[in-house]
């Protein structure tokens, strides 16, 4: 790599000689500008608004330009005594936590080698007590006529420098997020988190810019006189939400069926089986409140009487066996999906209302041969 700054790493009282090396590369394919008419190439070139004449680049000097349009000329000399004295430092100030550095403030990475064997030495141990620390440096250097902020990181082997943007420099989000307000359910969120874990992690080496090797494709067919056979790329969805949940459950499906989990029925198996653990999670939660739904219908039976107690006890445990049917079902949703368990559930609430209609009988005689025997005695 070929460097394109030289300096110091002042640490405290240690100097480190270092030289900066560019950390990216740009893969981007440039074009240039020509006319379409006849193919000839679109040149700038820097004209004198007075004389109207072409400028070398020996005569061209600064000005900054005031709010009515004033030009004011600054010389080199000017720039000169401008106190900068990091111009061929980096000054390290403080180390703070990665943690603590706000990532809409990192800009251009460098790497920063050692500048000459003398280097060594001091370089490692900066290198190793930053390791150590499991902090990152924050410097101030000059590069390109102005004053920068930068973080020092190891990577590898080797100490990355990151440019950063002033702290004011960074604009404040008011306005960016929507006005409207909105409410998001927890089963959104639930299928929302579903989505997150189905895609899982991706190895970033994995990726690649399938435009840019397209664009190459028909750079290289083109020179080669060959005619373009590229396919148009697909069509971006529509912007529009209609149905939020609906969306989020084509896209865990979708997203499924990519990684060849589950496609079909066993997906709908899966979206029901989530669903029906949802509901047994509540009912553990709130065991009261849904054994009182249960047993909601027994309120209905004759009360005032103390022959009516045997009934009320039936119905009770009825009710819990209705709840205990419930369970089953739902545990039967988990494994066949949303057919299964409303057919266990209705088969086993239809023998258990049965069950607790049998035990009434008994109780209902009792009282009418009680009144029966009242009659008689009188």
């Amino acid at each position: 790599m070929r460097s394109i700054w030289n300096g110091n790493i002042s640490f405290g009282l240690v100097s480190i000689p270092i030289k900066m090396y560019p950390a990216t590369e740009d893969h981007s394919v440039s074009f240039r500008q020509v006319h379409t008419k006849d193919g000839g190439r679109i040149r700038y070139r820097k004209v004198c608004e007075l004389e109207d004449k072409q400028v070398d680049a020996e005569d061209i000097g600064k000005a900054y330009e005031d709010a009515d349009g004033t030009l004011i000329p600054i010389t080199d000399d000017d720039l000169a005594h401008l106190p900068l004295p990091t111009t061929r430092a980096l000054e390290i100030q403080a180390f703070v936590s990665a943690a603590d550095i706000d990532p809409l403030q990192m800009g251009d990475a460098y790497y920063l080698g050692a500048n000459g064997a003398a280097a060594a030495k001091p370089y490692a141990l900066l290198r190793e007590a930053l390791k150590r620390s499991e902090k990152v440096a924050i410097a101030k250097y000059a590069h390109r006529g102005r004053e920068r902020l930068g973080m020092l990181r190891v990577v590898g082997d080797a100490i990355a420098l990151h440019r950063l943007l002033w702290p004011d420099e960074v604009r404040d989000p008011v306005g960016v997020a929507p006005k409207e307000r909105v409410t998001v359910r927890e089963a959104e969120l639930d299928l929302a988190d579903t989505l997150m874990e189905t895609l899982g992690e991706v190895d970033l080496h994995e990726l690649r810019d399938e435009y840019h090797e397209a664009l190459e494709e028909l750079v290289a067919a083109k020179m080669a006189g060959a005619t373009p056979t590229a396919e148009p790329g697909e069509a971006p969805a529509g912007a529009q939400v209609v149905d939020l949940m609906a969306a989020l459950r084509d896209s865990v499906r979708s997203a499924r069926q990519a990684r060849g989990e589950e496609t079909g029925e066993a997906a709908e198996g899966a979206e029901t089986a989530e669903a029906a653990g949802k509901e047994a999670r509540e009912a553990t939660v709130h065991p009261l409140r849904a054994r009182g739904k249960a047993a909601a219908p027994a309120k209905k039976a004759p009360a005032g009487r103390k022959t009516a107690a045997p009934a009320k006890k039936s119905a009770a445990k009825g009710a819990e066996k209705a709840g205990a049917a419930k369970t089953t079902g739902e545990t039967a949703a988990r494994t066949t999906g949303k057919t299964a368990a409303k057919s266990a559930a209705g088969s086993a609430g239809k023998t258990t209302a049965k069950k607790a209609a049998v035990k009434k009988a008994p109780a209902k005689k009792q009282a009418a041969a009680k009144r029966a025997g009242g009659r008689s005695a009188s």
